[in-house]
């Protein structure tokens, strides 16, 4: 299986070179950005060099605490390191050669790859390193505290509002509820953040999915717990599991349609990440340790606009295969530039219709990757209702948008598909995916509808969630499927590069 693949950014500073120095390094997941730890250190006077090298190492065993068999890829803004590390410089200086040779000690070589960037897309870690200076100025050392990211600093502040007495509104606090239960595992009240000391490295938190292994029994619960407080409460917890606000049964599906008696999107607009097993997965008992090996990761990206899209027309796999618009274009060529900028997707698979290849192919010639179709990504087949607005369809097909509305297994009018067919439909083309990509970062461009389902199944949630979702167009998604069956959603409805 391949390794699981992790970033890791480091820098470091000294002011007045040689002067009193610090260095930073951050791990990131590379299918969400999402940092799994950090480190900074005072080290005393040195130079930027030295202390560059220094921010390398501490980044490299901090991803190796993480995960030792991890494929790591090293982003500094260090033209010197990045080149002597990739071996196409000489290391002449006698305070780099053993600094290089530690570095080189933490993964085997066929593990680890450079890359230079810009210094201003290596903030996160100079801004570590700046931290790390400014502690040492003040006569200590940092601590994860002094990150504005940090787990500990975001968990205490979860903790006190979860303290306080319960506000109004929907039942349950999932940020103080994470954070207790991070406090828990580790057995303080800060998550798994630890300070760095003279000569070690500072590892922010494990990131939620090493910290909470996926368990059927949980979600089985919680599922039971909902069906028995009924609709009212369910939708709350619901609310309170996906940190968003809910809204009455709207038809957003290809077409978003504003629904008359249903209109209103649960607007997540933003990130949004909860780990869950797959619905597939038979029931444990308690905790399981899952399969952390190396996940197939599948980024889900929604097509970019068409003419039907702002008009929230009905637009599945059984009408005219509409063109990307104008907006779509624009769209497409945004998510395109935020891809190539993370790096990280191997591989592009596409649904056959026109605007989900025109999207993919405009992603693909920015990594300079291929594009491989799948039918079983397209679209429902919304029957009569292609092409029609919610309120058409409530119109003239009353009966059967309620039927449609009330049942996954009720088709549209005109013989389309059922959500229940469908479920089927991706379901099967998850797990021949998942077979094929395993340890890989896969983009997946496709509609409402297929990734709107990953993301039910991913949870274990109930088909009427399909209803309380917001996928915008040309927003990221992702899910990460392990070996063991289980699966854990990262991102949903990421349109940060969109704005």
């Amino acid at each position: 299986m391949t390794a699981r693949e992790l970033i890791v950014e480091a820098d470091g500073g000294s002011r007045g070179n040689p002067g009193p120095a610090g260095y930073g390094a951050v791990v990131l997941d590379p299918a969400t950005g999402e940092t799994l730890a950090e480190a900074a250190e005072y080290i005393g006077v040195a130079t930027n060099n030295v202390a560059e090298y220094k921010g390398l190492i501490a980044g490299l065993k901090a991803a190796r605490e993480l995960f030792p068999d991890a494929a790591v890829h090293v982003r500094m803004d260090s033209k010197l390191v990045v080149e002597q590390m990739s071996g196409r410089w000489k290391i002449k200086h006698p305070d780099m050669k053993p600094l290089a040779a530690e570095a080189g000690r933490v993964y085997p070589a066929g593990q680890v790859r450079y890359e230079w960037i810009p210094r201003e897309r290596n903030k996160h870690a100079d801004r570590l390193a700046n931290e790390a200076m400014d502690a040492g100025k003040q006569g200590r050392q940092w601590q994860p505290a002094d990150s504005s990211g940090s787990f500990a600093a975001r968990d205490a502040a979860a903790a006190r509002a979860a303290a306080a007495p319960p506000p109004s509104g929907p039942p349950g606090d999932a940020t103080a509820g994470a954070a207790r239960a991070r406090a828990a595992l580790t057995g303080t009240g800060a998550g798994r953040s630890t300070g760095t000391g003279t000569g070690g490295s500072g590892h922010a938190g494990q990131s939620d999915d090493a910290l909470f292994p996926a368990d059927e029994a949980v979600a089985a619960q919680a599922r039971a717990s909902l069906a028995a407080a009924g609709t009212a409460e369910r939708e709350s917890a619901a609310a309170a599991r996906s940190g968003s606000g809910l809204a009455e049964a709207s038809g957003d599906f290809e077409a978003e349609a504003a629904a008359e008696g249903h209109a209103g999107h649960a607007g997540h607009g933003g990130r949004g990440r909860t780990h869950a097993p797959a619905a597939e997965a038979p029931p444990a008992q308690g905790w399981t340790g899952p399969d952390m090996g190396a996940p197939a990761t599948f980024v889900l990206l929604r097509h970019g606009e068409t003419a039907l899209t702002p008009e929230k027309r009905f637009s599945g796999s059984g009408g005219t295969d509409p063109e990307l618009s104008a907006a779509g274009l624009r769209q497409a060529e945004a998510v395109a530039a935020a891809l190539a900028a993370r790096g990280t997707i191997q591989e592009i698979v596409s649904s056959p219709l026109t605007r989900c290849r025109q999207t993919a192919e405009t992603v693909a010639a920015r990594l300079g990757l291929s594009v491989r179709i799948e039918e079983g990504l397209r679209e429902t087949d919304f029957g009569a209702w292609e092409g029609l607005t919610f309120a058409e369809v409530r119109e003239r097909h009353a009966e059967d948008l309620d039927a449609w509305l009330a049942s996954p297994k009720a088709e549209p009018t005109g013989g389309g598909e059922s959500f229940a067919t469908v479920a089927r439909r991706v379901a099967a083309t998850r797990d021949r995916l998942t077979a094929a990509h395993a340890g890989r970062t896969v983009l997946l461009v496709t509609h409402v509808t297929p990734i709107k389902t990953l993301i039910r199944l991913a949870l274990g949630a109930p088909p009427e969630s399909l209803f309380r979702m917001e996928l915008s167009a040309a927003s990221l998604s992702a899910v990460a499927y392990y070996a063991d069956g289980n699966a854990s959603v990262r991102l949903l409805n990421d349109t940060a590069h969109l704005r």
